[in-house]
């Protein structure tokens, strides 16, 4: 059977119905976030000014990227589920996050006086910030991996790296909400080096889960 037509029936059987991966990709969701979220509150909670920070503009900041972030990548692993899928919306959706972060890194760069910006993109919290996003995004990316199994991913290796990202885009809002490094210059060094640990994860774990 040629590669295509393969897919093609792979693409018509019921079980990659849109429905069916849909239902797992919820459970997996629900099921990784909750984990994540349960581990979040016994071990590390909210920072302390929680409530005098959601006031101010660059702790709410934080929640639009990675919010934005959890949300595309996670549509985007969802359609990659499907052989026959194509990149649509969901591809340029992932590029709105950092287009949000390089605006917003200019705008600190402009407000904020050049002595310190260093100390603003350094921080107090860049070691914690690289393991703990990738320890929260541990449930997540194995409930994703094992939803795409349900599917057949045309690319493996990319929708494991997707599982990744949205992975890791749910794990950096738990953190957020405990990070006391605000600056978009912090957010916009560390979340994404953290990220990225989680990506390659999730990639090296596509190419080796979801093949067929």
């Amino acid at each position: 059977m040629k590669t295509q037509d393969l897919i093609n029936s792979l693409a018509e059987d019921r079980q990659l119905g849109p429905r069916h991966l849909e239902r797992w990709f919820a459970l997996a969701l629900a099921l990784g976030l909750g984990v994540s979220t349960a581990w979040f509150f016994a071990h590390i909670g909210f920072r302390p000014d929680i409530f005098s920070a959601l006031k101010t503009i660059r702790f709410d900041f934080k929640f639009v990227v990675t919010l934005n972030l959890a949300l595309s990548a996670s549509l985007f692993a969802m359609r990659l589920a499907r052989p026959d899928a194509t990149p649509g919306i969901w591809r340029k959706a992932l590029l709105i996050t950092p287009a949000l972060l390089l605006v917003a890194v200019v705008i600190e760069l402009v407000v904020l006086p050049h002595e310190v910006w260093t100390a603003r993109l350094i921080g107090s919290n860049a070691r914690t910030c690289l393991s703990v996003i990738p320890l929260l995004a541990m449930a997540p990316l194995a409930a994703l991996i094992l939803a795409l199994r349900q599917g057949a991913p045309a690319n493996p290796g990319l929708a494991g790296a997707m599982a990744g990202l949205a992975a890791s885009g749910m794990a950096a809002t738990l953190y957020a909400s405990n990070c006391i490094d605000d600056s978009p210059l912090f957010v916009a060094t560390w979340y994404p080096l953290a990220t990225g640990i989680v990506v390659l994860a999730g990639y090296l774990l596509g190419r080796r889960l979801l093949r067929w």
